[in-house]
C-alpha cells in the first residue's frame, strides 16, 4: 500500500509514529535551484548555513520515525555561486500553475545561489551535498557512505573552464550502528578482470598463499564454469541514465537509481507487531570457501543474504565471530521475534515525495511506503502516476 500524504514534512513527520518505517529513500530540493511555487518551501533559505539547518531538522524527524536498524539514502546535488548576477526564466512569469512553474528553467529572480553570500566567491562550487552530509553527522547520524550516482546523459552545459557535471551524490546514512542491510539483494555480475582473477584463483587451490581457499561450495558453484552466479559485492559507483518524467520538473530520479536502495534498506517481509524482519532459516556445515561475499558481522549471517534471490534454496556463505567461515544453504524463511502473528511488507518513507518515484518503486518491490509532498499539484500526480502503474492492483491512498 502506498500513502500520500499532502503537507510540510516538517509538520507531518510529526504525526508519524516512531520506530515505524524501515528505510528512507529521498532526494530533498537542492538549494537554490528551484522554485516549486508553494510558499514555505525548503531550498529557498537566503544562506547555505539555513538550507542546512532546515535539513537538520527535518531528518531529526526522519530519525526518531525510522527503526532502530533502519536506513536513509539521500540524494543531493549541487550548486555554484553566482553572485549577484540576477536572471530568470520568463516563461515563468506567464505560467499557470505551480507545476508549470516548477517544470520551467533555473535562474529565476530571487534565486539564493544568485545573491552574495559570505564565505562564497562568484563560480565557487558550494558543496551543499557535503554540508549536509557533515552536519547530519555531527547530529547523531552514523554516516556510512558515498555514493557516485554517475550519469551517462549529463544535463548539457555550456562551461568552457571545467568539466561538465555528469555525477551527483547518495549518502546512505544509519541510525544505529548495526542495521538491516541485504548486501545480496543488490550483488552485482563479477567483471571480466574479476572473472579472469577467480579463474586463476580456482585452478591455484591448494597453492602457496591460498591453501584451500576455494573448497566446498565455491567449487560446487562454479564446477561448470558458471563464475558469474557467484557476483560480487556492489560498488559506490552506480551509473544510472537519467529518466524524467514528463509531467514533473526535470529533477525527478529515475527508478533504476531507487531499486538498489530500496531491495538493499528495506525487508521485503516483517512482523506486522514489532517491525522485525523475518529471517532465512538455514542449514549450515564448516569449511572454508572464500571471502568476500557479505559483510562478515557475527550473527547476521541472515542480513546478508537476499530475500529476493533464490526464495526455494541455493548456497551462500556466512562467518562467525571467530573469521571462520561456514557453507550455508537456504531452506525457507521464519519469524526473527516471538510475536507469533502474521508478516507484512516492509515500509518506505519519502519526506520529498515528488513525482512519486520512490512509491512507484516501493509498490513494484512489494514494498509498502509512506510519500509526504508539500505541493498539491505533485502530490495528485504522484498519485496517479503509482496508480496507473500498478493498474488494477493499484492501492495508493
Amino acid at each position: 500500500m502506498i500513502r500520500l500524504l499532502h503537507g510540510d514534512c516538517r509538520d507531518v513527520l510529526r504525526n508519524l509514529p516512531d520506530n515505524s518505517v524501515h528505510c528512507v529513500v529521498t532526494s530533498p530540493p537542492y538549494w537554490g535551484l528551484r522554485d516549486y511555487g508553494v510558499g514555505g518551501q525548503i531550498g529557498l533559505e537566503a544562506t547555505p548555513a539555513e538550507y542546512v539547518e532546515a535539513m537538520v531538522g527535518v531528518f531529526r524527524e526522519v530519525r526518531r520515525v525510522l527503526k532502530d536498524d533502519g536506513t536513509a539514502w539521500v540524494n543531493l546535488g549541487d550548486s555554484y555561486h553566482n553572485g549577484d548576477k540576477g536572471g530568470y526564466a520568463k516563461d515563468r512569469i506567464t505560467a499557470t500553475d505551480s507545476l508549470q512553474r516548477s517544470n520551467l528553467a533555473n535562474n529565476f529572480i530571487g534565486a539564493p545561489n544568485r545573491q552574495p553570500q559570505a564565505g562564497l566567491k562568484p563560480k565557487d562550487l558550494v558543496g551543499m551535498p557535503w554540508r549536509v552530509a557533515f552536519a547530519l553527522q555531527a547530529d547523531g547520524w552514523y554516516l556510512r557512505q558515498d555514493i557516485i550516482w554517475s550519469k551517462p546523459n549529463p544535463m548539457p552545459e555550456s562551461v568552457q573552464d571545467r568539466c561538465t557535471k555528469a555525477h551527483e551524490y547518495i549518502f546512505l546514512l544509519s541510525k544505529s550502528e548495526r542495521y538491516f542491510y541485504d548486501a545480496e539483494a543488490i550483488r552485482e555480475p563479477n567483471d571480466a578482470v574479476h572473472m579472469r582473477w577467480l579463474k586463476v584463483k580456482r585452478k591455484t587451490v591448494g597453492g602457496e598463499g591460498v591453501p584451500g581457499v576455494y573448497q566446498g561450495a565455491f567449487n560446487r558453484s562454479i564446477a561448470d564454469g558458471n563464475l558469474e552466479a557467484i557476483g560480487r559485492n556492489k560498488r559506490s559507483v552506480w551509473e544510472v541514465a537519467t529518466a524524467p518524467f514528463s509531467e514533473a520538473h526535470f529533477a525527478t530520479f529515475p527508478p533504476a537509481l531507487i531499486e538498489p536502495c530500496i531491495l538493499a534498506g528495506c525487508p521485503g517481509q516483517c512482523c506486522a507487531k514489532c517491525g522485525s524482519p523475518l529471517v532465512r532459516q538455514v542449514e549450515r556445515s564448516g569449511g572454508t570457501i572464500g571471502h568476500g561475499w557479505i559483510d562478515g558481522s557475527c550473527n547476521r549471517l541472515v542480513r546478508g543474504m537476499s530475500q529476493t534471490a533464490n526464495p526455494g534454496g541455493g548456497i551462500g556463505k556466512a562467518k562467525d565471530c571467530n573469521g571462520k567461515y561456514y557453507q550455508v544453504k537456504m531452506l525457507g524463511w521464519a519469524s526473527s521475534c516471538k510475536c507469533n502473528v502474521e508478516s507484512i511488507p516492509g515500509t518506505v518513507l519519502d519526506p520529498f515525495g515528488g513525482a512519486g518515484t520512490t512509491g512507484l518503486v516501493a509498490d513494484r518491490l512489494g514494498r509498502n511506503a509512506i510519500l509526504i509532498e508539500l505541493n498539491a499539484d505533485y502530490a495528485d500526480m504522484a498519485k496517479r502516476r503509482i496508480a496507473d502503474d500498478a493498474g488494477m492492483f493499484a492501492q495508493v491512498i
